[in-house]
């Protein structure tokens, strides 16, 4: 089954164990997400993952806004 979170963003059980990835690759969200959070510049990212795009970095970054802002029920 595959899941798109955004024209970018996907969730795909026979992919990466089902963890969000940039579409059409193997390239974890979480992977990006760390390399920004670790100081690296998005053309260094970009020169580690060929695969992706400056877009895809953007919408990694929307993709992880997102989950933060999420609220839960009270109980």
């Amino acid at each position: 089954m595959q899941t798109w979170l955004s024209d970018r963003i996907q969730l795909e059980s026979a992919v990466c164990h089902g963890k969000p990835v940039v579409r059409g690759t193997r390239v974890l969200v979480s992977n990006v997400i760390g390399a920004i959070a670790a100081g690296q510049s998005h053309a260094e990212i970009l020169e580690d993952y060929p695969s992706i795009t400056e877009a895809d970095i953007r919408a990694c970054l929307e993709f992880a806004g997102e989950l933060t802002a999420m609220e839960t029920a009270e109980a």
